[in-house]
């Protein structure tokens, strides 16, 4: 099971690209000086050059639950000259507890909050733990490096859960039109023997679906693997505390700015948001464009969202605006 790449795609195995960086900094439009929090930091290929544009009166706080990528991104932070370097932070820890972090930082409020919901290059290509169905490996899809004997794994969920709960975050996490086929046969097949690797699984998914899906354009397997990897990690959960706790770290005009790569995740970011009282920066996504999604294809699905921490007062003032508005077109 070999995975075809055009000549043009810069992705190597084990190298994460970074994607929309010119984007994330102009909707951030960071300033010298401003705290600001990666909520999943991976490599630092964004927080590099957010800690450019903040500088040694800036803080950054790094957040990610891979200690390998925290490590990493703090030997490319390093990298920068200390005269330049922001005060950096490194969290072990899930962005979902982001108020407990920065209350433990001493660290009231902050200017912006970024995270890319995106799974790194290197949980697909390196880390073994099963993330992507290209790779014979076992099946964890985990984000920790070195995951606890009670931390949930994909494993667990095929073997153990329901036929139901299965079919269920399958359809709920990544819109799986053959959710309940797909989980009838994991029921089925686990009755015989335990589906213990990535390929036992695709094989399994191969078997459940109709023939023109199984061998269509994109591979069969994609949305299972989606919705298995956020329901090991509560993915869902914890983007929705993030930004529910965002409203108490932000500072007033504070921004938090996510990227998303399928329509679930976009769609529980936008709507959290709006029922957290946040205001759109961006009413209409942004996406990579056509140049980087030439020399970077996992940038293809990509989409950049942006909020700001408005006061009711300033929020009201546009309201009353539309309202007359309204009432003089009645008129």
């Amino acid at each position: 099971m070999t995975e075809r790449k055009n000549q043009n795609d810069k992705n190597i195995d084990g190298v994460h690209i970074p994607i929309m960086v010119k984007e994330s900094l102009e909707i951030l439009d960071l300033k010298s000086g401003d705290i600001v929090v990666d909520c999943t930091v991976n490599r630092a290929g964004h927080s590099y050059e957010f800690a450019k544009v903040i500088g040694k009166s800036g803080v950054l706080i790094c957040i990610d639950l891979d200690s390998i990528a925290l490590a990493e991104a703090k030997t490319k932070l390093d990298s920068i000259d200390i005269s330049v370097r922001p005060s950096v932070h490194y969290i072990n820890d899930n962005f979902a507890n982001i108020a407990s972090i920065l209350k433990s930082l001493d660290i009231k409020k902050v200017n912006s909050i970024y995270a890319d919901l995106g799974i790194s290059s290197q949980e697909l290509d390196i880390s073994g733990r099963g993330f992507s169905f290209m790779r014979d490996e076992p099946l964890l899809m985990t984000f920790k490096s070195s995951p606890d004997e009670s931390d949930i794994t994909a494993r667990d969920i095929v073997n153990t859960w329901s036929k139901e709960n299965i079919a269920d975050i399958l359809y709920n996490f990544s819109d799986e039109v053959y959710s309940r086929q797909i989980a009838a046969g994991i029921a089925s097949q686990r009755k015989h023997k335990e589906i213990e690797t990535t390929f036992e699984l695709v094989k399994v998914i191969q078997k459940s679906v109709p023939y023109g899906y199984a061998n269509g354009k994109s591979n069969c397997a994609t949305k299972t693997f989606q919705a298995l990897r956020m329901a090991v990690n509560g993915e869902i959960d914890s983007v929705i505390k993030l930004i529910d706790d965002s409203k108490q770290v932000l500072e007033e005009g504070g921004k938090l700015v996510f990227i998303t790569f399928h329509s679930t995740e976009d769609r529980i970011v936008k709507v959290t948001a709006k029922k957290a009282g946040l205001s759109p920066i961006n009413k209409k996504i942004i996406e990579a464009n056509y140049l980087e999604v030439r020399e970077n294809p996992r940038s293809r699905s990509a989409k950049l969202r942006g909020f700001a921490n408005l006061e009711q007062k300033t929020k009201n003032k546009y309201a009353d605006k539309e309202n007359v508005k309204n009432k003089t077109k009645k008129e």
